[in-house]
């Protein structure tokens, strides 16, 4: 359908190929710009179907082909603007956005929360990068500028234009339930300066980026899926803090910008008012007071952070009052079209400024080259997004994120050829850590303990270590994100309490979680991959056996004896 307004409108030399990214124009400014293709799309279009393009409706292809289709008929009955991508299987995906983009009169803007790649909504057939907390013990940020353009060529690949990413949130809280490992740590500096990187190499590539929880979610301890949470601290406590690294990332030219739904009373008095729905906020401290242009968008308003007290659709109408560009999955967008359309005629939105918001989005598909639409070509598909310089870029961060704590004695001690037992925490047999050392030792016993270990396979550990000349302590949490505690029993523990002394720690969790287990500090050497994937698992083996030499710093300040910037 909307072929028929593209040849209409003669191709200029910023037209860019979705398929091959090239050196775009500044975003911000080109938005904010006036453009032939832009007025002769905002034209074609229905008052109703101009609405229509600030909503992004959710998309999945793992439950079954009746959702996939509903979506499609919700697609071409409203003509919304875009897509929020979630899990399913990459050929599925490309397929069902083909399928999607041929019934949208216009191209239709697809956006994804890929916080370390297409691998956090699609993990089984493609590549995920290192949590941000990992990636903020990295000390090399061309690493993760890298980074940024593999994710921007894999987006490219599949059909997507847009990343809810990276998260500037500052994880002052380690008891936070919804950032946490999301975080690049506790350190507004580290934060920002790693947030650019990444940002830097995503836009490079062709992409679009958006920081997020504006105006900073790292100091909660509510999820804004499940309720409103609310931050008690005053504005200048959270302008010195939590929106620093979103300042600063505006003068760096950030694309958008996603505000999150918290309750914050200095900031806006209104009892119940979510930051995404206050125009206050939005509107008066991210557009006025920060001179923000580019993008803002909302956290999903099907959360109850944003619903439970704008209820049937008011949080959707207050969403655009208080001065947002595009609406992340409405809990009815055709009741929600529907309002905003009767809330301009009541003259609560001004249609000129309605208009101008339909424009910008508009503008953002232009330069993303959405002009010269091509459908996604499916051959090879899995093989081109699992690319060998993606993989071996993966390795490269992984080493790079592994922090020595302590001090290097057991790691400079260590024989590949002397008895070695091997206590793995937390497993019940032996994962990729375990595969990989034992194929490097001459003499190894493996010992494994899960969470809920008998008292006789606990003593069974402890006689295993007796005549070792060498004691790997691993500690594993297999949890999708790895939370500050452990689900340890007492036993374990205690195990792990009584052997830390003669034992390299290898710690393949939350870094937060060595507050958590009683003894660790006594290890003479630990090694902290921050997560439990196979490549950090990877990584932690070469750390162990010379192969690498690390340089990670504890991207948060854990207790008195481990802060902030450790690192061996």
């Amino acid at each position: 359908m909307f072929k028929n307004i593209l040849l209409g409108v003669a191709l200029t030399a910023m037209s860019i190929s979705v398929t091959k990214a090239q050196k775009k124009p500044a975003f911000v400014p080109f938005i904010n710009s006036q453009h032939a293709w832009v007025d002769s799309v905002f034209n074609s279009l229905t008052p109703k179907e101009r609405v229509g393009q600030l909503f992004l409706v959710r998309a999945h292809t793992n439950l079954g082909d009746a959702y996939t289709d509903s979506v499609k008929q919700v697609i071409q009955k409203e003509q919304l603007g875009g897509l929020v991508v979630f899990q399913g299987g990459p050929v599925r995906h490309a397929d069902m956005l083909n399928k999607y983009q041929s019934v949208s009169k216009v191209p239709l803007l697809v956006t994804y929360d890929g916080e370390w790649g297409l691998g956090m909504r699609l993990p089984d057939s493609t590549i995920s990068y290192p949590y941000q907390m990992t990636l903020g013990a990295v000390q090399n940020e061309a690493l993760l500028y890298d980074m940024g353009v593999e994710v921007a060529k894999d987006f490219l690949r599949i059909g997507m234009h847009f990343n809810f990413a990276p998260v500037v949130d500052i994880n002052n809280n380690p008891l936070n339930p919804v950032i946490g490992v999301r975080s690049f740590g506790d350190n507004k500096y580290n934060v920002t300066s790693k947030a650019k990187a990444y940002m830097n190499g995503m836009v490079d590539g062709g992409i679009i980026t958006s920081l997020k929880h504006f105006p900073g979610h790292g100091d909660t301890e509510t999820d804004s899926h499940h309720d409103l949470p609310q931050l008690p601290f005053s504005k200048e406590r959270l302008d010195s803090l939590e929106m620093y690294p979103f300042k600063e990332m505006i003068k760096s030219g950030t694309p958008a910008i996603m505000v999150a739904h918290m309750n914050i009373p200095s900031l806006d008095p209104t009892p119940n008012m979510p930051s995404s729905i206050s125009k206050p906020i939005v509107t008066g401290i991210l557009r006025e007071e920060l001179g923000y242009r580019g993008l803002i968008v909302t956290d999903a308003m099907d959360m109850k952070g944003a619903k439970k007290f704008f209820p049937n659709g008011e949080a959707d109408v207050r969403a655009i009052i208080a001065g947002h560009d595009l609406l992340e999955i409405s809990e009815n967008s055709a009741r929600a079209i529907d309002l905003i359309v009767k809330a301009i005629a009541d003259g609560r939105i001004q249609q000129s400024d309605l208009d101008m918001r339909v424009k910008k989005v508009l503008a953002s598909k232009y330069w993303l080259g959405l002009n010269n639409y091509k459908p996604v070509a499916i051959p090879n598909l899995v093989n081109e997004l699992n690319r060998p310089e993606s993989k071996q870029l993966l390795a490269r961060l992984s080493d790079a994120s592994v922090t020595l704590l302590n001090s290097n004695a057991k790691l400079k001690s260590f024989k590949k050829n002397a008895k070695t037992t091997i206590i793995s925490i937390g497993i019940p047999a032996a994962q990729q850590f375990e595969k990989e050392l034992t194929a490097e030792l001459a003499q190894v016993t493996q010992v494994f303990l899960p969470d809920t270990a008998s008292e006789a396979s606990i003593k069974a550990a402890l006689k295993a270590t007796k005549g070792a000349k060498q004691v790997i302590l691993a500690i594993h949490d297999n949890r999708l994100r790895p939370k500050p505690t452990l689900t340890l029993n007492e036993g374990v523990r205690a195990v792990v309490a009584k052997l830390a002394k003669k034992s390299t720690v290898v710690m393949m969790t939350n870094a937060y979680a060595l507050a958590d287990v009683a003894g660790l500090s006594k290890s003479k050497s630990i090694l902290l991959t921050y997560q439990n994937d196979s490549f950090m698992q990877s990584a932690a083996v070469r750390a162990l056996t010379g192969q690498i030499k690390t340089s990670g710093k504890l991207p948060v300040t854990i207790n008195k004896s481990y802060k902030f910037g450790d690192g061996k």
